[in-house]
């Protein structure tokens, strides 16, 4: 049996053995009040979102577990789609979305209730090839600037836990990679499994060994749907468990991305 089979076969399973079947009428009501699932998708975390370069669809895991969820609500879905996690967090209380695929943070908590993660990645550094820089510990010191993505899960950490280093914030992922190489700054910070890959078309450049925090990814609600905000916790371990997220990691190549631990 090839890969292409295993995933498949591992796809008929997941729908044989799903816990959390279609939602009651008032989770639907909460989760998608208009009649459909608005889900915001953040496709700068090139780990959880992509788009297809022929077609333009859309993949990766966020977006899997999002269909999961409508087909469970039996609602349409409807991606609303953007570069940065900072601005789906921004768009918490204006009504744009009704969940979003974002990573926890201490601030972000004040405006939306979280899952359990459902995917651990890991924050790093990039550097010039030459820099005398070598892990992610030896970062910060003063007088080193970190092009980084606004108000992205690893700028809020940063802003909290460093002590010498400055931040220079963008107002995208790809806008601070593209800041970071115009501007020959010593240090880019962000997701490490998109730092490699991107270190490997730009060959002057490398990633730092190590890792400055493990970033949790969750499925987000608005605060004030508590009703909806149970039903996903109980939905995500579903996903989790059943095997749909490991098998949607697989199918789009995420070989750093791990699926997180039951939630406690």
């Amino acid at each position: 049996m090839n890969f292409k089979h295993l995933i498949a076969a591992g796809l008929i399973v997941v729908g044989a053995c799903r816990a959390v079947g279609f939602a009651p009428a008032y989770v639907t009501h909460e989760l998608a009040p208009n009649g459909t699932l608005r889900a915001a998708i953040n496709f700068g975390n090139t780990v959880l979102a992509q788009k297809d370069p022929k077609t333009g669809e859309a993949r990766g895991v966020s977006v899997d577990i999002a269909r999961e969820l409508a087909w469970r609500l039996q609602v349409p879905l409807d991606i609303v789609p953007y570069d940065a996690a900072g601005k789906v967090n921004a768009d918490a209380t204006k009504n744009v979305w009704d969940v979003a695929f974002f990573a926890i943070d201490p601030k972000r908590s004040e405006e939306v209730a979280y899952s359990a993660p459902y995917v651990i990645i890991e924050g790093g550094y990039a550097v010039p090839a030459a820099s005398s820089l070598r892990s992610a510990e030896e970062v910060d010191r003063a007088g080193v600037r970190i092009a980084v993505s606004n108000r992205s899960a690893y700028d809020l950490y940063l802003s909290r836990n460093l002590k010498q280093a400055e931040l220079v914030r963008a107002p995208s992922p790809q806008a601070s990679f593209e800041m970071f190489a115009k501007e020959r700054m010593p240090v880019l910070a962000g997701v490490k499994a998109a730092l490699v890959e991107w270190s490997k078309s730009n060959p002057g450049y490398r990633v730092l060994d190590g890792r400055f925090m493990l970033i949790e990814q969750a499925v987000a609600i608005p605060k004030d749907r508590e009703r909806g905000a149970e039903y996903l916790r109980k939905f995500v371990e579903d996903v989790k468990s059943n095997g749909l997220v490991a098998a949607s990691l697989a199918r789009s190549g995420q070989k750093d991305a791990i699926v997180a631990p039951p939630a406690r």
